[in-house]
């Protein structure tokens, strides 16, 4: 079966798609200067673009994983934004961890992995 990739740059491509599975690159917000919740519902948005583009959605998630710049600061923001976009009844797998973002300014970044339905 061949990979696809789309939004391919030098380093990386944004969607990959092989064998009935979608991996999504790291998301992030586009304006990096809100708060946790605002920067968590662009990286939803995102998200929602991206596997739309794919060809899924977010009840086909199969695993996420959330990078938090400040994990004790920014998870209750983040949840309180997750749980209003999460797809009731597909709950993924999810790991939340701290790291170093790319930029300073980034508070959450998530990498996914979906079905294809």
């Amino acid at each position: 079966m061949p990979i696809q990739r789309l939004r391919t740059e030098a380093r990386y491509s944004d969607i990959v798609i092989h064998n009935g599975t979608v991996y999504l690159a790291g998301q992030l917000a586009d304006d990096h200067s809100g708060d946790i919740r605002e920067q968590t519902r662009q990286t939803l948005a995102n998200i929602d673009s991206a596997l739309a583009e794919a060809g899924t959605d977010k009840q086909h998630i199969l695993s996420v994983t959330v990078y938090l710049k400040d994990i004790e600061a920014d998870f209750a923001g983040m949840n309180a934004e997750w749980d209003a976009w999460a797809a009731r009844g597909a709950a993924p797998a999810r790991a939340t961890v701290e790291g170093r973002l790319y930029a300073p300014e980034v508070r959450v970044e998530m990498t996914v992995i979906a079905a294809l339905p």
